[in-house]
């Protein structure tokens, strides 16, 4: 695993040499990452979970609806914003010469994408199947306390380095 982490360091090298280049201030190389997702995750996170919830429990079928439209509006843009910090992350590492699959920050994220990848599948393939979605429901909330746990790993790791 170490050498595909070297291995993905040096293709993201020129790349990292860039922005190095840019001479942007070591606080925001070290701590841009986090801030921005963490507001991603707690903010819109929080906010996409709640209304996904609150379309399925809901007792009021118009405060139901209007959740669920939320939740389909917002989650693929939440996963975007993800995947885009998710590369970020990385890019972030390698721009402070750090090692880049070694800790487990980035296991559990990549494990989060996967998992959101997985959620955004089975809420369009199986939108129909009452079982699928409740699976769909409880994958979203076991993600997203993975990634507060991601967040407390990626603390961990912004204060070693």
């Amino acid at each position: 695993m170490e050498n595909l982490g070297t291995r993905l360091s040096g293709q993201l090298e020129p790349l990292a040499a860039w922005f190095r280049s840019l001479n942007i201030p070591e606080p925001i190389t070290h701590w841009g990452h986090p801030m921005m997702m963490g507001t991603v995750i707690f903010v819109m996170g929080s906010y996409v979970a709640y209304a996904g919830w609150q379309g399925r429990l809901a007792q009021d079928k118009e405060v139901a609806d209007h959740n669920r439209s939320m939740h389909r509006k917002l989650a693929p843009l939440m996963f975007t914003f993800l995947a885009l910090g998710y590369t970020g992350g990385l890019l972030s590492l390698v721009m402070q010469k750090q090692p880049i699959l070694a800790s487990p920050h980035f296991w559990t994220g990549t494990i989060a994408l996967v998992l959101l990848a997985t959620n955004s599948v089975l809420s369009k393939l199986f939108v129909k199947q009452s079982a699928l979605r409740m699976v769909h429901a409880y994958v979203g909330t076991v993600t997203m306390g993975l990634l507060v746990l991601h967040t407390a790993l990626g603390i961990k790791l912004g204060l070693s380095i």
